[in-house]
């Protein structure tokens, strides 16, 4: 049975947006991957990003759900606002970042730096949540991206910051906040 066109621009949309919160996770994996993690290790952040990028966005669709039933007429609105802010955030993350110091990457080595690192790449996705929860999307498509997509790129992420450096980091972020903003706007036309 073939989709409509109402079904691919929801698809498209919904890889648009799991690819960029799956940047952050690409990005913040090769700074990480710049110490050189254990191949076990970048599985464990995998799947463990993966897993909360399908936990926080469910617990966000849950809230944005009741909160689109209270103010049906505010909530697109609300929805895309929330899109943009995660990508100005994304944006000024990347600026603020250029002004730190090299040493202040997360260190993953342990279990509950492994959770600690998973959670804090994954918290944008609650808000993305969120703002999806006020629309009308299929719930367990765009969760069954957001885990494959962020499992992906965090592993990609790891292994390339294994071989490649910081470099690449900045510029994943960059487009992940520019998608972020230009479907936020998109949703607030």
């Amino acid at each position: 049975m073939p989709l409509t066109t109402v079904e691919w621009g929801q698809l498209f949309t919904l890889i648009m947006i799991a690819l960029a919160m799956g940047t952050d996770a690409f990005s913040f994996g090769i700074g990480v991957g710049t110490k050189r993690p254990a191949i076990g290790t970048i599985s464990k952040v995998s799947v463990s990003v993966g897993f909360f990028h399908v936990l926080m966005p469910l617990i966000g669709i849950g809230i944005g759900q009741l909160l689109g039933k209270v103010m049906k007429e505010v909530a697109v609105m609300v929805g895309g606002g929330m899109l943009c802010f995660l990508g100005l955030s994304m944006l000024w993350h990347v600026v603020k970042g250029k002004e730190e110091k090299e040493g202040k990457r997360p260190r993953i080595y342990s279990w509950g730096g492994i959770l600690l690192f998973s959670i804090s790449v994954s918290l944008d996705s609650l808000s993305a949540g969120l703002s999806l929860g006020l629309f009308d999307v299929d719930i367990w498509l765009a969760l069954l991206l957001f885990g494959l997509f962020s499992f992906a790129m965090t592993g990609t992420g790891l292994v390339l910051g294994r071989f490649m450096g910081d470099w690449i980091g900045a510029y994943g972020e960059v487009i992940g906040g520019v998608i972020l903003l230009y479907l936020g706007s998109k949703f607030m036309m």
